[in-house]
């Protein structure tokens, strides 16, 4: 059997054309198809209450947190500031509690953008509102180039899960404002900017989470190293999928 991939919805806060309805829940199109390609089944999950994120955890072997709006400061412990751009708590809520309850239970985990950020924060690590906070950043992180388009290089450790899959200096896109300031207990670096924005993690441990700061998603089809994020998250998630039988 496939393995089965999560990905937990975004919240579309406008009325859809289709339905006149708002807080449709929605999933990445490109995100869909990378798993679909490279061999996951994919399934969304809707925010729902953290409660009930528990009768989530036998419907799949692996989950990717996706980007989206910023994440609730309030969860590691600070006040809005200035250029915080939107939040969406019910997501935050939902999506970390889907975290531990992945960690605790041995899935293989993904993160993208927001994704990478919630994963640190979910485990006890900080952000950068924005990066006019970080005096180190000064390459532009926020492309205007199309999305599908790479805009600056990363430099990968030698002794990570990373470098096996894209190699020492990967040319990537670049989406976000925020970064990771504090990182969580439980997580390495594996990858930084030229000025040291922290641009990937792994597990220290084993190899449960990988999480980037760009998004592989929009350039999969053309870039192989893209294309290998997918591929490893379901290599890791079909070992999962091989418990279940």
């Amino acid at each position: 059997m496939r393995p089965r991939i999560a990905l937990p919805a975004d919240t579309l806060a406008e009325a859809t054309n289709i339905i006149n309805e708002r807080n449709a829940a929605f999933a990445p199109r490109p995100a869909i198809e990378a798993v679909v390609k490279a061999g996951g089944i994919p399934i969304i999950f809707p925010s729902v209450e953290p409660k009930d994120v528990t009768d989530y955890m036998d419907l799949f072997d692996g989950v990717a947190f996706l980007g989206g709006a910023d994440v609730d400061p309030t969860f590691y412990g600070e006040e809005p500031r200035e250029k915080l751009g939107i939040t969406y708590r019910k997501r935050d809520l939902f999506e970390i509690e889907l975290l531990k309850q992945a960690v605790a239970a041995g899935k293989a985990i993904l993160g993208i953008c927001r994704g990478l950020q919630l994963v640190n924060i979910g485990l006890g690590g900080t952000v950068y509102q924005d990066l006019s906070q970080n005096p180190h950043a000064t390459i532009k992180h926020s492309q205007e180039a199309p999305g599908n388009m790479p805009s600056h290089h990363i430099s990968v450790q030698s002794e990570s899960r990373l470098y096996q899959i894209v190699g020492e200096r990967p040319y990537v896109n670049s989406r976000h404002h925020q970064a990771i300031k504090d990182l969580a207990p439980s997580l390495k670096i594996t990858a930084r900017a030229d000025d040291q924005v922290i641009e990937a993690v792994e597990s220290i441990d084993s190899d449960q989470i990988l999480a980037v700061q760009w998004h592989p998603e929009n350039m999969y089809k053309h870039h192989v190293e893209s294309k290998a994020i997918f591929s490893d998250l379901i290599t890791r998630s079909a070992k999962i999928a091989q418990k279940r039988h």
